[in-house]
């Protein structure tokens, strides 16, 4: 996920929260000491130093002192040595507030975990602070721990009340939640806040459509499409028409998106979904048959195409469309939670480095099932040729992978697709159908069976496993749709950072 800091305004001022420090401890200080508040209120930050200096030799376990001179250096925007004197602080008074509060400011501001801990004890002694709570509440959503990012946020309501950025992440994680009922008061405060922001207005529409209100869903996004539309607000709309029974407009505005954007792949996918719901095989094909003219390497335009020839009962176009669609992009077919692990380790545009770092862990941990299967699949991925050593130390991670760990479905589905590419259709026939027993809806066991039974010449099952893939697909697509409505949401934040 990429990093996103909702909310800039939670993060302390530095020079606001100076001030504020010296308001509250500085009253109480000696002389001395409201000699350097004085040159720290006037913005004398070297003089207050060179006060600071000689006070902390004959002072050095005066935690107040190492937090003046830790607001000094950042007054000069020397953030380093600042965190170094609220840290040491800390050493001599473990939960003085006023270093906690610097450090951890210090630490957010650079959008690091550390700050984390901070802000937990800043909570232990003033547990109600709506601010802390909103800090931590970020930095939680960033590191995608929605549910503890929800729960911060909305202990931090009375300080979101007025900022739209943190409303924002406030409404995203409720809807990644499937929390619908509370994204849509977020959204609801949040366009209330921003009533011509069509970004705002969307995120509200989508938020709706996810809990099924579709008609308020229908008058929120309606403004939207009486101006010059975006193709995403146009693709939002046709999914609120088709869920209030009104297809025609539906389809109507799915066309026109597609006019307007005719490079977008997931229009011409949600078109062929709006055709199979609506047994409109045949068109479904013509539109995306238009969306290939343009983009002839785009897997998923072929894989749709594919399961409406299936409906079409026409098999041999089904099996070579799904069989491009593989080739052009091996993890379309990919449950969510393989893709995941393997964007984890791979980095896609050197999958040789990314070799060079699975092997380097390998090194420490030989019996690592999951870094087994990540090689293979590397290795699968840059195309080693049956025979050569990469092909063969591939088939043999994959194989010590299932071996290790039986469970771990993407490794037999490795090891389906390094039995086909060798040649033997009855092993990888074999691990398809352990893949299926655990989950019988596994699009790249289907398609690696439909491939292995064919080249065997069995052909009795194959039309039986081309429904079913088209039905994977189908719920696939389906689920691909809800997804979208959180990158609806997710778009929109980026756009207003």
């Amino acid at each position: 996920m990429k990093s996103r800091l909702f909310w800039q305004g939670v993060c302390w001022i530095p020079l606001l929260f100076l001030l504020l420090q010296i308001a509250s401890y500085g009253q109480a200080a000696s002389e001395r000491n409201s000699e350097i508040t004085s040159a720290l209120r006037s913005g004398e930050f070297d003089k207050a130093l060179g006060l600071l200096q000689p006070a902390i030799r004959q002072s050095p376990n005066n935690p107040r002192l190492w937090m003046f001179q830790g607001l000094a250096f950042s007054g000069k925007q020397d953030s380093r040595s600042a965190l170094e004197s609220y840290r040491h602080a800390l050493k001599v008074s473990p939960d003085y507030l006023p270093a906690l509060e610097g450090a951890a400011q210090i630490e957010y501001a650079a959008g690091s975990a550390d700050a984390i801990p901070l802000l937990e004890h800043v909570l232990k002694i003033r547990p109600d602070d709506a601010t802390t709570h909103a800090m931590l509440a970020v930095l939680s959503e960033r590191k995608g721990d929605c549910a503890n990012a929800a729960i911060h946020f909305s202990r931090a309501e009375s300080a979101l009340e007025s900022n739209p950025e943190a409303l924002q992440g406030y409404g995203f994680c409720l809807m990644k939640l499937k929390q619908t009922d509370g994204a849509i008061k977020v959204f609801q405060q949040l366009l209330s806040l921003r009533p011509e922001d069509a970004r705002c207005r969307r995120a509200l529409a989508a938020a709706q459509l996810s809990g099924d209100k579709t008609q308020e869903a229908l008058t929120t996004v309606q403004p939207l499409l009486n101006v010059d539309a975006e193709a995403d607000t146009m693709r939002l709309a046709a999914a609120i028409y088709e869920a209030n029974k009104d297809t025609p407009n539906a389809v109507k505005v799915l066309r026109e998106a597609i006019v307007k954007e005719p490079s977008q792949t997931a229009l011409y996918v949600d078109f062929a979904q709006l055709a199979m719901d609506h047994q409109s095989f045949q068109a479904g094909v013509e539109m995306v048959n238009a969306g290939l003219k343009l983009q002839p390497d785009a897997a998923q335009l072929y894989m749709a195409r594919g399961v409406l020839y299936v409906q079409l009962a026409d098999y041999e176009r089904a099996e070579s469309d799904f069989e491009k669609a593989e080739k052009l992009d091996p993890a379309l077919g990919m449950s969510a939670a393989a893709q995941g692990m393997l964007a984890n380790e791979q980095n896609q545009n050197d999958p040789a480095q990314a070799l060079a770092a699975v092997r380097a862990k390998l090194a420490k941990k030989p019996n690592d099932a999951f870094l087994l299967y990540l090689q293979g699949a590397i290795l699968s991925k840059l195309g080693a040729e049956p025979a050569s050593p990469e092909f063969k130390q591939g088939l043999a991670s994959a194989q010590r992978a299932v071996k290790l760990q039986p469970s771990l479905t993407a490794a037999h589905n490795l090891l389906a697709k390094f039995f086909l590419d060798a040649g033997d259709n009855a092993r990888a026939a074999a691990e398809c159908r352990m893949v299926l027993q655990q989950s019988p809806s596994d699009q790249s066991a289907l398609y690696h069976l439909v491939i292995a039974l064919r080249k065997s010449g069995n052909q009795t099952e194959i039309p039986d496993l081309l429904k079913r893939l088209a039905k994977a697909r189908q719920d696939a697509t389906r689920q691909e749709g809800e997804r979208n409505r959180y990158k609806l949401v997710v778009a929109s934040e980026g756009e207003s950072k």
